[in-house]
């Protein structure tokens, strides 16, 4: 596909909407809607064989919904991946990684959204008060066995994307490391 031209139809704090004018591989033409959004950092905090997650009202839903710390940096701008992780989890959790470790990335909805996020584990863990934003003032946190956390994705309590993504590559990280 090759783009033919573009203009911005929406755009705040958080994000912008634009439309590309758009040809396709066999000489036609189309329009393409994108929504574009800074990238974010998502951080698994791992206790043993406890995680941490945050809940709060995920308003497009209209109810609240239980998943790993993650966001953007502040009005779109650009920010180091692992500063943004440690950054989102003493926010959300007041917790402070002794030790984070890049697990992978994942594409939000790659047919609809530019916006890309990178996976942190978080370990040696250090509570602490989290310093939250405006938006995040109703959050609550709490730990899980990963057992339960296992159940609550079957129970469909847990339907993140992005979390129960994050997951998988936590499993698969675990998977690949040697034996003690």
């Amino acid at each position: 596909m090759e783009a033919l031209g573009s203009r911005e139809v929406y755009a705040n704090a958080w994000m912008t909407v634009r439309e590309d004018r758009i040809r396709r591989t066999d000489g036609t033409t189309g329009v393409y809607g994108v929504i574009d959004k800074p990238d974010y950092a998502l951080v698994v905090p791992l206790d043993g064989e406890r995680v941490h997650l945050v809940e709060q009202h995920r308003y497009p839903l209209g109810m609240r919904r239980w998943e790993f710390p993650q966001g953007t940096a502040p009005d779109r701008a650009d920010s180091d991946p692992l500063e943004l992780a440690a950054r989102e989890l003493r926010e959300e959790t007041g917790l402070r990684a002794g030790r984070m470790v890049e697990l992978g990335t994942l594409d939000v909805a790659p047919g609809m959204s530019s916006q890309r996020g990178r996976v942190f584990l978080a370990t040696d863990l250090v509570e602490g008060e989290p310093e939250r934003e405006a938006e995040e003032q109703d959050m609550r946190t709490a730990w899980f066995a990963r057992g339960e956390f296992e159940a609550m994705i079957a129970r469909g309590e847990i339907t993140d994307a992005q979390t129960v993504a994050a997951y998988t590559l936590l499993l698969l990280h675990e998977h690949a490391q040697p034996p003690t």
